[in-house]
């Protein structure tokens, strides 16, 4: 069983960046495929990227060429770097192994 602690959010201006943190405990990270979500105000959660255990990463198209999901195994690290985030991207952010979740972190993007 893997548990997240998530870290890096917060307000930032339209074309701002920001790191998302999601720093594990569990024996068991590196055999899982990883997963960051998002909960915007009013909507269904959604996938935002997710990344296999070889480190192969794959983005919903709104996202792509901007955000960029890695893993440290070693470290037990899931990593969202988010640049040129626009207004759109305000939402609770997740990380998931698909059976265990993050507690969220909120992401607002305004001016």
């Amino acid at each position: 069983q893997v548990q997240f602690v998530e870290s890096g959010g917060g307000l930032v201006q339209p074309g701002g960046s920001l790191t998302l943190s999601c720093a594990a405990s569990g024996v068991a990270f590196s055999i899982y495929p990883l997963s960051c979500w998002r909960r915007a105000p009013g909507k269904q959660r959604e996938l935002v990227a997710d990344i296999t255990t070889s480190g192969n990463p794959n983005y919903v198209d709104s996202v792509k060429s901007r955000f960029t999901i890695s893993r440290d195994n070693a470290r037990k690290i899931l990593t969202l770097r988010m640049n040129n985030l626009q207004p759109e991207d305000t939402a609770v952010y997740y990380c998931s192994t698909g059976i265990n979740w993050g507690q969220g972190i909120q992401v607002t993007v305004s001016s």
